[in-house]
């Protein structure tokens, strides 16, 4: 039996709760929140254990568990040290921190105690990011020269959010992920998929800004874009707002074609091949794509809820896993420092694109043993 303690119900919770679902082997045993009756609400609905204190969700939790942060990322770092503190392994929510002092702060206290510290998003764990890694290491569109990846969501500060309700009935946090700002709450999704495949990043060439005015007092840029240079040579551009018409597509361009995912959201997501062909005096990519798929079973799989089709219980399985077989968890903290760091420069870049080098690294993500 794999125990998780959860801090936090709001908007996200829900989906993880309905992820963990999926696994009959995964329990949770108590769950935490600031706020007495949304604490209430989420564990009615989903039969849960609730206590009234952070000292009491460590009493009721096992020794050698997962404890899910799934808190304001304002409150990811303070909450997140307290968990180490006390002696339990985290798994928290995106970003790992607001700060890279707090986030290296948080690593170092990890490796001093021997403790696992993972960071979302965990969707490069799912089919769609490892087929698409697995086609790129057999070598389908040739040698991969350039990549695009975009992370637009349309205008958001004109959708009905406010008739955004989870599963349990929390309202979508709107003033936070304003206040944060797209590319701390996206950025990561392709990242994670890009550095797990390519290895760290070198550099980062970034600019970001704020273009739509009013839509909170404390408003986080709501555009970016950044040319990351990887170690290995590899270059790629990644976009983020919640200006630009709905595109979630990635594109690795190769010498034989092209590679790509169509949403990012969806771990069951279709991972594509177009080849490239002369036709009379024509350079095209196939009309016709050619659908890349991996043999035998993957993970569960969880039906869409909003925007999103993705199993957020990847990551906190993937931890257990790594517990209980005794081996390096592929979200490692190393892992989740380096994708802190890259984020943060991209979204701290304003309007001064001058190069960025990275400080942190990580190696390159061992695949999933079903897309080897």
């Amino acid at each position: 039996m794999s125990a998780f303690s959860i801090i936090g119900c709001g908007f996200v919770a829900d989906l993880y709760m309905r992820s963990l679902a999926q696994y009959p082997d995964a329990q949770v045993v108590a769950v935490y929140d600031q706020d007495a009756t949304r604490l209430q609400t989420f564990c009615d609905y989903w039969d849960l254990t609730a206590v009234n204190t952070l000292q009491a969700l460590f009493d009721a939790t096992p020794p050698d568990s997962v404890i899910l942060n799934l808190t304001n990322p304002h409150a990811h770092y303070t909450i997140n040290r307290a968990c180490l503190d006390a002696g339990f392994h985290v798994y928290s929510e995106k970003p790992l921190a607001t700060d890279m002092a707090d986030a290296h702060a948080l690593h170092r206290l990890a490796a001093e105690k021997n403790l696992l510290l993972s960071s979302a998003p965990c969707s490069v764990l799912g089919e769609a990011a490892q087929t698409l890694g697995k086609a790129i290491r057999d070598g389908v569109a040739g040698t991969p020269r350039l990549i695009y990846a975009e992370l637009d969501d349309g205008f958001v500060p004109q959708a009905p959010y406010d008739k955004w309700i989870s599963e349990s009935g929390a309202p979508w946090p709107a003033e936070d992920e304003f206040n944060v700002g797209c590319t701390l709450e996206h950025a990561g999704y392709y990242l994670t998929w890009l550095i797990a495949i390519f290895g760290p990043v070198r550099r980062v060439v970034a600019a970001s800004a704020g273009l739509i005015p009013d839509k909170s007092a404390h408003a986080a840029p709501d555009f970016s874009v950044a040319t990351l240079f990887f170690e290995t040579g590899m270059v790629a551009r990644l976009t983020c707002s919640i200006v630009a018409p709905h595109d979630h597509r990635i594109r690795v361009i190769g010498d034989k074609g092209v590679l790509g995912v169509a949403k990012a959201w969806d771990n069951g997501g279709k991972v594509t091949f177009r080849r490239r062909m002369v036709i009379r005096r024509r350079l095209l990519e196939s009309p016709i794509p050619r659908r890349i798929r991996v043999n035998g079973p993957t993970h569960p799989k969880v039906g869409r809820w909003g925007a999103a089709s993705m199993n957020f219980a990847l990551g906190p399985m993937e931890m257990a896993d790594s517990l209980r077989e005794n081996r390096p968890c592929r979200l490692s903290g190393d892992f989740a420092l380096h994708l802190n760091e890259v984020t943060l420069a991209i979204q701290n870049a304003g309007d001064n694109t001058g190069a960025q080098e990275m400080q942190t690294r990580c190696e390159r993500m061992e695949p999933m043993p079903w897309a080897k």
